[in-house]
């Protein structure tokens, strides 16, 4: 080889020596500028940092058992508003500054009330709970969280996010009550998942962004975020409550987003009453069941058919990570040459 090219390899003592550098490599959640850390190596016993004090995903796990999750799920539908008892407030106030009327003032105080006892004479452990609320930034749903936050004091309110993504459907900045009820009207005819208004959203654009947050309270729940997990031999953590403060169309379109409900069972359900709550509560495996709350005839009085209400069973007793294969969102109904 040398002689072909008429160069001599040089001795190995002639290269050049290169210093070994580690190759840091950082997780797209360092841009938040919250440093990573690893587990202590006396097994976990050191104390939290400030950082995993405040962010849990931080904190290393020194036993097995997932974080507990929160108890109950509640949708909450914003009290009375303006525009409810007055379509031509939408023509001059924008959507998201409609406020709530005294009788809405009232639903929320209501459901506060309501809220309190469910939690209260729900408890499975001596009476330590909290709640956390979501809420939509619209004012009537800030007015009617505030009015739900009447009756709760401040040690059992863990936290509250407002959170865009719950926000109203989108129906075009200001409206004309004329054009709009002309919509509505195409709508029914269209379909109510798929039809969008003009310059707004269709159901079917509010599913999209609640995937997003559907995804974000999964990760929150599954880190736990809302409700760490007791060390072995620790007092039990508060019982955790989650509460979704936000409209109508949402919380709806959040159902069959939980559930896997097909558009046509989506089309079947009525609407929350003003100040109205629907209570999703962990069954005997740990998945959330309309049915831990409700009676049957109150969903039917919902809009579920005899298959969602078979589903809920279901939930009622399944674990997460197992799958209802008979549910008809799972095949066979898609199907006809089965029978």
């Amino acid at each position: 080889m040398a002689a072909a090219t008429g160069f001599a390899p040089a001795p190995a003592s002639a290269w050049p020596r290169f210093r070994r550098r580690r190759l840091r490599c950082r997780c797209c959640e360092d841009t938040l500028g919250v440093p990573r850390r690893r587990a202590p190596a006396n097994g976990g016993n050191a104390p939290a940092s400030r950082d995993q004090l405040h962010f849990p995903e931080l904190r290393p796990l020194p036993y097995p058992a997932p974080p507990p999750r929160p108890r109950r799920i509640v949708l909450v539908r914003h009290g009375q508003s303006e525009g409810n008892v007055d379509e031509s407030a939408y023509t001059r106030v924008p959507d998201p500054l409609i406020g709530l009327t005294p009788n809405g003032r009232r639903d929320a105080e209501d459901c506060g009330r309501r809220l309190h006892r469910l939690f209260s004479e729900g408890s499975d452990g001596d009476g330590d709970w909290k709640v956390y609320f979501y809420v939509s930034p619209y004012r009537r749903t800030l007015e009617t969280l505030h009015g739900i936050g009447l009756a709760f004091d401040a040690g059992h309110i863990a936290g509250v996010r407002e959170e865009p993504r719950l926000r109203e459907q989108d129906f075009g900045n200001f409206q004309d009550r004329e054009k709009m009820r002309a919509e509505k009207e195409v709508r029914r005819r269209y379909g109510r998942f798929f039809y969008r208004f003009p310059d707004g959203e269709s159901a079917a654009d509010v599913y999209d962004r609640i995937t997003g947050f559907r995804e974000t309270l999964r990760a929150d729940i599954d880190i736990g975020r809302f409700q760490p997990p007791s060390p072995p031999g620790s007092p039990a953590a508060p019982e955790m409550n989650l509460v979704l403060v936000s409209h109508g169309l949402t919380l709806r379109v959040f159902l069959m987003r939980w559930y896997k409900w097909t558009v046509r069972q989506f089309e079947g359900l009525a609407n929350f009453d003003n100040g109205g709550a629907l209570v999703m509560q962990t069954g005997e495996g740990g998945r959330y069941s309309l049915l831990g709350h409700h009676s049957a005839d109150e969903l039917r009085e919902f809009g579920l058919t005899d298959e969602m209400i078979d589903d809920q069973m279901w939930q009622s007793t399944a674990r997460p990570g197992e799958l209802n294969y008979n549910f008809i969102t799972n095949g066979p109904s898609f199907f006809t040459h089965f029978n």
